[in-house]
């Protein structure tokens, strides 16, 4: 069963202290690092910002446009084709190519895990503020918590 940490909708207590911050340095070492193992090409790194919980980045390989999803506050990295201002249930499975993210450090989820039921996932972590924008955005899956761009 996938565990939730802290950190994995975004939202936090400033009583709580800061959430942790993914190394965006290492991200992007190993997104470069994945395209030259694609022999594709990589276009613009779009940093996190409010209210989305990912950085984005895309690379185009011989079989199209993937882009990466790297949560800001926790070490994982989901892939999609088009960028959208939520993503639901477009995800897809990553491609051989991601490799070097699992060699930094990364868990690269795959399209099952990502679209697991809520109720299949540890969520004991979530706040019942975190809870109350789950039910709000109507978010079901572990994908759809994790890379949400709620306000």
């Amino acid at each position: 069963m996938f565990a939730l940490e802290r950190g994995a909708t975004g939202f936090y207590d400033p009583r709580d202290g800061p959430l942790p911050r993914t190394d965006t340095r290492a991200l992007r070492a190993a997104w470069h690092a994945s395209a030259r193992v694609a022999g594709g090409r990589v276009s613009e790194w779009t940093e996190q910002r409010y209210p989305r919980t990912y950085h984005t980045a895309p690379v185009a390989d011989r079989g199209g446009l993937y882009r990466a999803l790297c949560h800001a506050y926790l070490p994982l990295v989901a892939y999609v084709g088009d960028p959208r201002f939520r993503h639901v249930h477009e995800f897809r499975d990553p491609p051989a190519w991601s490799r070097p993210f699992t060699e930094s450090g990364f868990t690269v989820l795959s399209l099952e895990q990502l679209n697991t039921p809520l109720g299949d996932v540890d969520t004991t972590v979530l706040t019942d503020a975190e809870w109350r924008e789950v039910r709000i955005w109507e978010a079901t899956t572990l994908g759809g918590v994790l890379f949400n761009s709620w306000d």
